[in-house]
């Protein structure tokens, strides 16, 4: 499999997809891709055409065009024929309750193993695990199932923050997180930190960015990953 899983897609005070523009581009062009199948299901308060557009104006700047699902009749065949493909973020219960209605699951997932390239930011990445169950989000729809692509073994947590803020008295993301392990212990999370991503490729795991990753497993004291360290073994659960 050839995937690129990226944590956001916007660092604050930075335009839309500057940081992980290169990553993008070195990725579709060592693929020889030149036209990706955008999923725009994630987003809620802005149209899928404007979604698309705004995907499309980044990746003109390196000659690729972006076509979009929803403008098409019978979207699994769309993806297909697709050379790649690009899901964004947004809200994940959105994008999983749309992709399950157009059955673009197995859609999705057989492309992949068949090794078309797949880039994900923040709900995209989140869906290329088993579940989506990891994901930040709020649930505004129900989708029927929590299960997603399980392109990989493990879950990612986008977007991972370590903070707790002054006042707040709630759970920190670290511990919602171990709630999670407790309840599926057999089950790796990786939390994967704003301005970093996931390239994987040749089943090796590579970890892009200036920051770590938060690992955790039942049992387990959570760890951090750095960028050039190899926890590849996270493919062969």
């Amino acid at each position: 499999m050839k995937l690129l899983l990226i944590s956001n897609s916007t660092n604050a005070g930075e335009e839309y997809l500057e940081y992980p523009k290169k990553q993008i581009a070195e990725f579709l062009k060592k693929n020889k891709v030149g036209k990706v199948m955008f999923v725009p299901y994630a987003a809620v308060t802005f149209s899928y055409d404007k979604y698309q557009e705004k995907v499309q104006n980044r990746f003109s700047e390196f000659d690729v065009e972006v076509d979009s699902v929803h403008l098409y009749e019978n979207q699994a065949k769309a993806i297909a024929k697709s050379q790649a493909i690009v899901v964004g973020g947004g809200n994940t219960f959105h994008l999983v309750k749309n992709m399950q209605r157009y059955k673009l699951i197995d859609a999705i997932r057989t492309k992949v193993l068949k090794g078309v390239p797949y880039i994900g930011w923040s709900a995209g990445s989140n869906v290329a695990c088993p579940t989506m169950c990891t994901t930040n989000d709020m649930p505004v729809v129900q989708p029927r199932t929590f299960k997603t692509l399980n392109l990989i073994p493990f879950q990612i947590n986008p977007h991972y923050l370590d903070a707790h803020p002054d006042g707040h008295a709630g759970e920190t993301r670290e511990q919602r997180i171990l709630e999670y392990i407790a309840a599926n212990p057999k089950m790796y999370v990786a939390g994967l930190r704003e301005g970093c991503m996931l390239l994987i490729e040749n089943n090796k795991i590579r970890l892009i960015g200036k920051r770590s990753l938060r690992l955790f497993k039942y049992g387990e004291k959570p760890k951090d990953i750095k960028p050039d360290a190899d926890f590849s073994f996270l493919l062969n659960l």
